[in-house]
């Protein structure tokens, strides 16, 4: 067992939303549970949790690297995925995403030395009005990014990341 038992508990919250013979219908739930505990899912987590669910690790392994927001190798304490699809790309989404890989020092898929930030490239993020648009760690999105609004959050993130 690799996880706390609080996210064990957790996925057996999850558990109890499905019948007692699709408890592979949790692996995204047991995902999402393991990778806000340990900021990534691992090898070992995808085949702790196949073992918990009693699925094949294989049935795991293909949800964890389908869907982007699972974070297969690790990555920095903060994840800024920028969606750079066309309608964001027309209305600045490439530009943002520039100024965060100048700004950070890093290009997409880098962590910055600190371990702070990694920058990832998003794909739609349904918010194309919005644009440009930004993912914080898959759960905060962030509208209407100008230069002077990315310099805000990233100050803020740093003084927070520093402080935790």
């Amino acid at each position: 067992m690799l996880l706390s038992e609080q996210a064990y508990r957790k996925i057996d919250r999850e558990l109890t939303k499905f019948p007692g013979d699709q408890k592979q219908s949790a692996i995204m739930a047991a995902l999402a549970i393991a990778q806000d505990e340990q900021g990534w899912v691992s090898t070992g987590i995808i085949e702790d949790i196949a073992n918990y669910l009693q699925v094949p690790p294989i049935a795991v392994q293909e949800v964890a690297t389908f869907y982007n927001m699972f974070n297969t190798k690790p990555v920095g304490r903060y994840k800024i995925t920028v969606c750079t699809n066309l309608p964001c790309a027309l209305r600045d989404g490439v530009k943002t995403a520039e100024y965060l890989s100048q700004k950070l020092g890093v290009g997409f898929h880098e962590t910055t030395e600190d371990g702070l930030f990694t920058l990832m490239e998003g794909e739609c993020m349904g918010s194309c009005g919005d644009s440009p648009v930004l993912l914080v760690n898959n759960k905060h999105m962030c509208v209407r990014m100008a230069p002077e609004k990315i310099d805000a959050m990233i100050d803020e993130l740093k003084r927070h990341g520093e402080s935790a």
